[in-house]
């Protein structure tokens, strides 16, 4: 059995956290604080046009010497370079994660943000197919493997 992204949403939910690109720095910081969550994406008009991270944050704000109560979303967002369909498996979604050193992947049918999967969720899934694969051989008898 093939494990796609659709199974971490369904695992996980689908909740997305968002923030206006007007919005201040300081209030995505606590935002992303009250969820507990590494990044928010960025919706403008119904569409989604960027993502801030906490990573975002310690580059473009505290390295720069801005303020994050004074510099809005918009100055130091990252675009959406990489998407991923829900369909996508499991094992494709770390490639790509792990080749373009991606934390978060927007989750997309066709316009549709479905959701947000972060490395976590798909390191998570990946440990738990592992298990199931791992008990499951523990529990047959000798000369089953074999087959």
């Amino acid at each position: 059995m093939l494990f796609t992204v659709r199974h971490i949403l369904q695992i996980k939910g689908s909740d997305i956290w968002s923030i206006s690109p007007e919005a201040t720095v300081y209030d995505a910081l606590r935002l992303m604080s009250d969820k507990d969550i590494g990044a928010l994406m960025v919706i403008e008009d119904d569409h989604l046009i960027g993502i801030i991270s906490e990573r975002d944050y310690a580059r473009k704000i505290i390295l720069q010497g801005k303020t994050s109560r004074e510099t809005k979303v918009r100055e130091i967002m990252s675009p959406i370079e990489y998407t991923i369909h829900p369909e996508q498996t499991i094992d494709e979604c770390m490639d790509l994660m792990t080749r373009k050193r991606l934390r978060h992947l927007p989750v997309m049918e066709g316009d549709h943000l479905l959701g947000v999967v972060s490395i976590g969720d798909v390191v998570y899934s990946i440990i738990t197919r592992q298990r199931r694969t791992i008990r499951k051989y523990e529990s047959m008898k000798p000369g089953e493997r074999e087959s």
